[in-house]
């Protein structure tokens, strides 16, 4: 992870406290990640239904991964083509530029990025 560029070019910011292949928090694609873990988006309602439709469900809590669910307003590490699907159907969340990794640009290009930007709070 130790110099991890995001999509600016400029150094991987944090996305969330524990999203992403690794669970580390950082959008970046190690090795293993063949899913391109790459995307730091901002979750909506319609994603989330979106992505359950598709047989992601990211809402639903899972103990046995500890995870809690996702609900509207958190952030999470999206895979790129995840992310580009749910572009084409217009369903996209918003993403923190500074905390996608630059790998996210071998599936999608910048210009459609930055159309979902949103600073971050």
């Amino acid at each position: 992870m130790a110099n991890a560029k995001n999509v600016l070019g400029e150094p991987l910011q944090l996305c969330c406290g524990n999203g992403g292949f690794t669970r580390e928090g950082f959008c970046y694609v190690p090795a293993g990640d063949i899913g391109n873990h790459s995307v730091c988006a901002i979750m909506t309602d319609a994603f989330l239904e979106y992505s359950k439709a598709q047989g992601n469900d990211l809402s639903t809590p899972n103990p046995l991964y500890d995870f809690p669910g996702l609900k509207t307003g958190d952030r999470w590490c999206l895979c790129a083509s995840r992310w580009l699907e749910a572009h084409r159907a217009g369903v996209a969340p918003g993403v923190v530029l500074a905390a996608v990794h630059e790998a996210a640009l071998k599936v999608v290009p910048l210009k459609t990025l930055q159309q979902y930007a949103i600073q971050p709070q």
